[in-house]
């Protein structure tokens, strides 16, 4: 157990070769390539964390702002856990965290996609304050995703 621990920091170009290594465990088919991970880690409007526990990197976010209607956005793209460290809040760290920034930058909501049949994910994000907008058929290939969005409020 590494509850204590735990420590997050900026995600760098440094550590594709283990973040790739991470997605593609996280996501198989679905991964991201190493070269979109390499692009989304340099991409200026991009925030990306890293989880260590004891000193191992054990799961990763990557956010992009971007402007919607008078107001900065925040997306959510890839979190990913270990399997061997679920469960034990890593995930919900990282998505505070990077909330966290988003709204120090300004910006006012964050949406992110997830399978339809990620249970565990989708209970996540809804304790957290995400809600389903919409229903995306076929969105991961032969699964549905669902768009969830959290407004962040005032800052």
């Amino acid at each position: 157990m590494c509850a204590m621990m735990l420590t997050m920091e900026q995600a760098s170009i440094r550590q594709l070769d283990k973040l790739y290594k991470i997605e593609t465990e996280c996501f198989k088919k679905e991964a991201f390539t190493k070269h979109q991970i390499a692009h989304l880690l340099t991409d200026y409007n991009s925030v990306s964390l890293i989880a260590k526990c004891n000193n191992e990197i054990v799961g990763f976010i990557i956010g992009m702002m971007y402007p919607e209607r008078n107001a900065l956005a925040g997306h959510i793209l890839t979190i990913d856990v270990l399997l061997s460290h679920r469960r034990r809040g890593i995930a919900q760290k990282l998505l505070g965290e990077i909330e966290k920034i988003f709204v120090e930058k300004g910006v006012k909501s964050c949406r992110l996609e997830v399978r339809e049949d990620n249970a565990a994910a989708l209970r996540l994000y809804q304790k957290l304050g995400y809600r389903k907008v919409a229903k995306l058929d076929g969105y991961y290939g032969n699964a549905h995703g669902i768009y969830l969005k959290k407004d962040l409020g005032e800052s």
